[in-house]
């Protein structure tokens, strides 16, 4: 009895007494009851032999590669297969109807069998949840060994590729919150697709999951883990097609979408530029994406306070997407949202008006009452309304945009904050101040945890916030919220941005009245 105790924690010492290791051992002695410790030990020892070469001595960790061995020898060859293809995954939960989808043509019976009988009972898997499971990070890394040496690894790459291709199809731009949960746990291996795997990526498939990383991200208004997808999408995208390629100028306009989206405008305006020439010289001037191009560069026109620059271009990508998509597709409301958009910017709001009502009754029609684009346009027209002191029909539209906002997006989204920070300014513009400020610190609180204090944005809610205080004679509070929102205005949109002069104008004003 002593010497079994003795053998059994020098067993013990050989695993660096690591649970997962010792839980393998103990799987296999029940299973083998006939066997003594002394004799397993010579087992691990053997596989030690066989794994690495000889030695002195036994390290934990090669003591615990030899269990894993013993284990694996117990495996029939689909569960060798099934415990491979788990090894593709990342090192995160895996939600078991995507290994189902791995392997497409394995009965769904059959697989929950081999993971029950075998990976399961043997320690090799450990279900974490509800149809969720997932490897230890030693026991993956062997089975990322053992998968080198399968004659169809390629195979099970692939596939495993395509499928996370297919998993970015379901990610709209604007996810809301239920798409955002349904996706959230295929992305650590949508992530693995990306990085680990780009090479099974079809050329095709190239920036699939990156786009679906980005769309995630960015969706949610995080915009700082967007944007290394974007910008390790345009790379390999050229290395490995070259420069002249369609996905080049997809992944020049998306990176130019995230930088837009961060305010920083100039750094976008050059890769819109070439995603547009690239687009034009590869499709023809007559293409929707030669469309979404124009689109695109305007809008950073009309940040920047270009409107001139702005109008032609998006005049020809309205009148481009009706004609080769029709008159009631959503790419056609986009572009009138747009148009009225810039319109409102120039103070032509009679021009405005009925875009804006065409661009809101087609998102009805074509997505149903409950969208995010819905929102927007019910956001877009209430300020339409606002700016031209229709404060009545302004109202409503702003609190049905803002709670379709909160429960499709949740609370913490750029949209929810830019719809609180107008909300704000129309009851600051009724003089309903106590109904305003809370609004307007909600808004800039939000807009600086989402996009960082210095975002042209958190200068506009400053501002608003500035302007506020000035409108009941709170002097001393208003001044340091203009100068703060001055100086941004200036580093991010240059001295000559309507914003920038409005801004200042304002400052002076707030001066002149102390």
């Amino acid at each position: 009895m002593d010497r079994e105790i003795e053998v059994a924690k020098q067993l013990c010492r050989e695993l660096g007494y690591l649970p997962l290791g010792l839980e393998l051992v103990g799987r296999y002695l029940q299973r083998k009851q006939d066997l003594s410790i002394e004799e397993m030990r010579g087992r691990l020892a053997l596989q030690h032999r066989s794994l690495q070469k000889p030695s002195p001595d036994m390290t934990a960790q090669r003591g615990v590669e030899a269990a894993f061995e013993l284990s694996w020898q117990a495996l029939d060859e689909p569960a060798q297969k099934l415990a491979c293809v788990l090894s593709i995954f990342a090192l995160a939960p895996i939600p078991w109807n995507l290994v189902e989808q791995c392997l497409p043509d394995e009965e769904a019976e059959d697989l929950e069998d081999v993971r029950d009988d075998f990976l399961v009972n043997f320690s090799l898997v450990e279900r974490i949840g509800e149809k969720t499971y997932q490897l230890h990070q030693l026991i993956r890394e062997f089975l990322h060994q053992k998968l080198t040496r399968l004659t169809d690894a390629d195979e099970l790459k692939r596939s495993f590729c395509q499928l996370m291709v297919k998993v970015v199809q379901v990610i709209p731009d604007r996810p809301t919150q239920a798409q955002i949960a349904s996706v959230t746990p295929a992305i650590p291996h949508l992530g693995e697709a990306a990085t680990v795997f780009q090479y099974w990526l079809s050329d095709e498939d190239l920036i699939g999951p990156f786009v679906g990383l980005s769309r995630f991200y960015s969706g949610q208004g995080n915009y700082e883990q967007a944007f290394p997808w974007c910008e390790k999408c345009l790379a390999i995208t050229r290395k490995r097609l070259g420069e002249s390629h369609l996905h080049v100028a997809t992944s020049l306009n998306n990176l130019a979408a995230i930088y837009r989206l961060q305010g920083r405008y100039a750094e976008a305006e050059p890769l819109l530029l070439q995603a547009l020439d690239l687009r034009k010289r590869l499709l023809g001037e007559s293409h929707s994406d030669v469309a979404i191009s124009l689109n695109s560069l305007a809008a950073i026109y009309c940040d920047q306070g270009r409107y001139t620059d702005a109008e032609p271009l998006y005049l020809e990508a309205l009148d481009l997407t009706k004609h080769l998509l029709g008159e009631s597709h959503s790419s056609v409301a986009i572009g009138l949202n747009n148009l009225a958009l810039l319109y409102r910017a120039q103070g032509r709001y009679t021009e405005a008006e009925p875009l804006s009502l065409q661009a809101l009754n087609l998102y009805k029609r074509l997505l149903g009452e409950s969208h995010p684009f819905v929102a927007t346009s019910l956001h877009n027209l209430a300020e339409l309304y606002r700016m031209q002191g229709r404060y009545a029909e302004a109202e409503p539209l702003h609190l049905q945009a803002l709670n379709l906002y909160k429960r499709l997006l949740g609370e913490s989204h750029p949209l929810v904050a830019t719809s609180l920070n107008n909300l704000a300014a129309l009851y600051r513009a009724q003089s309903r101040y106590i109904e305003a400020e809370p609004l307007s610190l909600q808004a800039l609180d939000l807009r600086k945890r989402l996009l960082g204090e210095s975002h042209p944005i958190v200068a506009t809610s400053l501002h608003n916030l500035a302007e506020l205080y000035r409108m009941q004679g709170r002097y001393t509070e208003a001044e340091p919220l203009y100068l703060q929102a001055l100086a941004i205005f200036e580093q991010q949109l240059g001295a000559n941005h309507p914003d920038t002069i409005t801004c200042r104008s304002n400052l002076q004003h707030l001066r002149d009245a102390i």
